[in-house]
């Protein structure tokens, strides 16, 4: 809790002192308001609320890493006056110079349209033509902020009063000026709220991430034209401490995610009685799953995720992750609620998606260019017990770096023949029978990438890098089915299992029933045992669409090494495609770290020569057809 602040001279002194020893400061105002600097920063936001009700304005001016809350009453104004001059003063001298950013609402430009368009103002003094490079960058960026699906009208202009209505401004343009201060004013349309005053939750919240990202963006072009700082980027100049509702939030949601394992409630328990009694019906009737009891129930669950409250960070990129992770939360427990019922696919596509013409069209690509493997019954395998050595040794070899790195594999009865890496831990099926060629494809798919991300997410301050955000199922499979082309172990009959994985989720979600889908995979040459396999994980619980996410997943991860990012990026924690945007601002701001494991892999010279060559731009089609070779 940060403690109240009665702004006498003593106090001032405090919290400058704080701020010149590169202390954070959090400090509440007297009457109302708050001053919140992360670090030493060449700019300050400032929120003034005004007698009138002004509900929702404040949390416009609170996602970024330096500003001040305070109330209008005139008997504070010379303290805060104080305040913000003795800010500016030490800044300046750190700095060179110092940005003052004033949010109001623009009460005078209220529509009365039903869906009212967002409006700003920019407005600046007239001497003060130095500023304009960082007020043509906050505009643009407003600019490139749409809100409620409309582009918003954005003006910058000059002003003799730079201050809200019926306020005095904040410095004199003198005081300004001997302080080497400079300041700036943004005037916003409350489209935020209704005619009644009252706040719209979700339009306060994508408004409040959008300007902070504008204002990060000003404060970056001013650190760059009026200061000796050289940020890298504008997220570099983000928040980076973050209040205690950051981890009291992401401890509760993280430790909802770990209560339940959706994949392991999901996979029958029964699974070689299940290919027993489909064999004797002569492959005429859908065999019958067995399922683990629920573990919880999934009222009291939902009532536990919904009692977390997001709403109470000011951080607007945190808190939008929150938010998702709780409605992705919130789809897993049903899922697992309707299991067998017919709800259950509906909730799966709406976690997973569906089969796209693009993806549908690849996987029948891959059928069809890639007849039944002819590989002999003789092929050595390994048993469940002697992969999951060999598991161990993979795990041991990474603990010689990273002494927590996992933990060893299980070998269970209680699930079908096939591997499984879950909130960590690998799975083993008993009566899996690995072939020798695929060992070490399979360890850097199951070790390299799923128990190699988790780990690092666990070692990040989010643990809910380490649950996973939502939707990162896509990313990580993609990635690990890469890992095995790395090491050489992504071959022809491998691209087929992936490619009809995908033909019968599609299969499936246009109404054809388990028998039907069995039938259409033996058509494309599958066995009768392989066919069964894909098909019970497809339709697994009434019908799972994750099995699409591999193949598609392997297209994105290579499209994305092709732009030449940053691969070791991918290994932070579990997260979706649609994060990485996140996932770099966060790792700019420093409250996320560079992994602390990287793939094994990548100390192979083949490995790294294949993942060069993919830099080249070569898509799933080239692999399909051969075009790239094992180094």
């Amino acid at each position: 809790m940060s403690r109240p602040v009665r702004l006498d001279a003593a106090r001032i002194d405090e919290i400058v002192a704080r701020i010149r020893a590169g202390r954070p400061v959090r400090r509440s105002m007297s009457g109302w308001g708050r001053l919140h600097i992360d670090r030493p920063l060449p700019f300050l936001v400032v929120y003034r609320r005004p007698r009138a009700p002004d509900a929702g304005t404040e949390r416009l001016a609170v996602g970024v890493a330096s500003y001040l809350l305070a109330d209008s009453d005139p008997r504070h104004q010379p303290a805060i006056g104080s305040l913000i001059e003795r800010i500016a003063t030490e800044m300046q001298e750190r700095f060179g110079a110092f940005l003052i950013i004033e949010i109001w609402a623009d009460t005078a430009e209220e529509s009365l349209e039903p869906v009212p368009r967002p409006a700003y103002r920019v407005l600046r003094w007239k001497s003060a033509t130095q500023l304009d490079p960082t007020v043509v960058e906050i505009a643009t960026a407003l600019r490139e902020s749409r809100i409620l699906r409309q582009e918003p009208v954005v003006d910058s202009d000059v002003t003799t009063r730079l201050a809200p209505p019926r306020l005095r401004p904040l410095l004199s343009s003198k005081t300004a000026s001997v302080i080497g201060a400079d300041l700036l004013g943004i005037a916003v349309r409350p489209v935020y709220r209704d005619a009644e005053g009252a706040a719209y939750p979700v339009v306060l919240r994508q408004m409040g991430r959008r300007m902070a990202t504008a204002l990060d963006r000003g404060a970056y072009r001013f650190t760059h034209t009026r200061t000796t700082a050289r940020p890298v980027h504008h997220h570099a100049l983000g928040r980076r401490s973050a209040v205690k509702a950051v981890w009291d939030i992401d401890h509760a949601l993280a430790e909802i995610g770990e209560a339940f394992d959706p994949l392991l409630q999901v996979t029958p328990v029964n699974a070689e009685q299940a290919w027993t009694e489909f064999r004797r019906s002569r492959f005429q009737r859908r065999p019958s799953y067995l399922y683990r009891p629920l573990p919880f129930d999934p009222g009291r669950m939902k009532h536990r995720l919904w009692s977390v409250r997001p709403e109470r960070v000011e951080d607007p990129t945190l808190m939008y992750l929150f938010r998702d992770t709780q409605h992705s939360l919130d789809r897993q427990i049903s899922l697992m609620a309707e299991i067998e019922r017919p709800e259950f696919m509906h909730t799966s596509l709406q976690m997973h998606g569906g089969v796209e013409p693009g993806l549908l069209a690849l996987a029948q690509m891959i059928l069809e260019s890639h007849p039944r493997s002819r590989r002999t019954r003789a092929a050595s395998h390994l048993t469940a017990f002697e992969f999951a050595g060999l598991a161990t040794s993979e795990i041991q070899s990474y603990r010689e770096s990273h002494p927590h790195f996992g933990v060893a594999p299980q070998v269970r009865d209680d699930m079908y023949a096939g591997l499984m890496v879950s909130r960590g831990r690998m799975y083993v099926g008993s009566a899996a029978h690995i072939p020798c060629a695929r060992a070490d494809a399979l360890l850097q798919h199951e070790v390299g990438t799923h128990m190699v991300t988790y780990y690092n997410g666990r070692h990040q301050p989010l643990r809910l890098l380490a649950i996973g955000l939502p939707g990162y199922d896509e990313l990580q499979e993609g990635l690990a089915v890469l890992g095995e082309y790395l090491v050489g172990g992504l071959d022809a009959e491998r691209l087929r299992v992936l490619a009809a994985r995908v033909i019968a989720v599609h299969s499936m979600i246009e109404g054809a029933e388990f028998v039907d889908t069995w039938r259409l995979l033996r058509d494309h040459g599958f066995t009768q045992r392989s066919a069964f396999t894909i098909a019970t994980r497809v339709y697994r619980g009434g019908g799972l669409a994750k099995d699409a996410m591999y193949l598609r997943g392997l297209a994105g991860i290579l499209d994305y090494v092709a732009e030449g990012c940053a691969f070791d990026r991918l290994f932070v924690g579990k997260f979706a495609v649609k994060h990485m945007p996140v996932v770099d601002e966060l790792l700019l701001r420093e409250v996320l770290s560079p992994p602390l494991a990287v793939p094994r892999y990548l100390q192979r010279t083949d490995a790294a020569a294949r993942l060069v060559a993919l830099g080249t731009g070569i898509t799933v089609t080239d692999l399909v057809r051969g075009r790239v070779r094992s180094a």
